[in-house]
């Protein structure tokens, strides 16, 4: 009787499979970062750098409207 309950219970198997799939994904999101994060660090300050030049050399209206 209590193995035909056991294999009928299904009531956490639910959980382990969404926790499973986070593991998955928190997996999948350190393993990006740590693979391409240097790589995304240095297009981001170089972009930036290219933004700031641009404003600091934006023509200004002086005499307004």
């Amino acid at each position: 009787m209590l193995r035909i309950d056991f294999r009928r219970d299904e009531s956490g198997l639910a959980l382990t499979e969404y926790l499973v799939l986070l593991g998955l994904i928190g997996g999948g999101v350190i393993f990006t970062v740590l693979a391409f994060g240097g790589y995304l660090g240095e297009n981001w300050r170089s972009w930036s750098g290219m933004y700031q030049m641009l404003s600091e050399t934006a023509p200004t209206n002086a005499s307004g409207p």
